[in-house]
């Protein structure tokens, strides 16, 4: 059965750094593309950063993009989201999810995504 799962959240105090983890099971790590998304309290889900597994082109959202960077390892079916510069509004949980390489980008295009990890940034 295909699952994602995160890890690395926590707590960080402004200005410092996270490293998150998604362990993909179960499914063909080419061929698709992973998201990182975040829901921050009393907030919508929103796009983080994605990575085409086949080219490792990526792209991000304008709130993160030069402080957060995503990457993948093909070998060992993981991707990453390196958060540094950190901010208390980047408080939320995080999610991995992944969609087939193709498909429109849009949240709607994920039909896989794991359980989430909290990270909070303290002021």
């Amino acid at each position: 059965q295909a699952q994602l799962v995160e890890s690395g959240g926590g707590v960080v105090q402004a200005g410092g750094s996270l490293s998150l983890s998604c362990t993909v099971s179960g499914r063909t790590f080419s061929s698709n593309v992973f998201g990182w998304f975040r829901q921050r309290p009393g907030k919508e889900r929103e796009f983080v950063a994605h990575i085409i597994a086949s080219t490792g082109s990526t792209s991000y959202a304008g709130s993160v993009k030069g402080r957060f960077t995503i990457s993948r390892d093909s070998l060992k079916k993981m991707v990453y989201l390196q958060m540094n510069f950190l901010k208390p509004e980047d408080t939320a949980v995080y999610y991995c999810a992944v969609r087939r390489e193709f498909t429109p980008n849009n949240i709607q295009s994920y039909n896989l995504w794991g359980q989430g990890t909290q990270v909070t940034v303290s002021s």
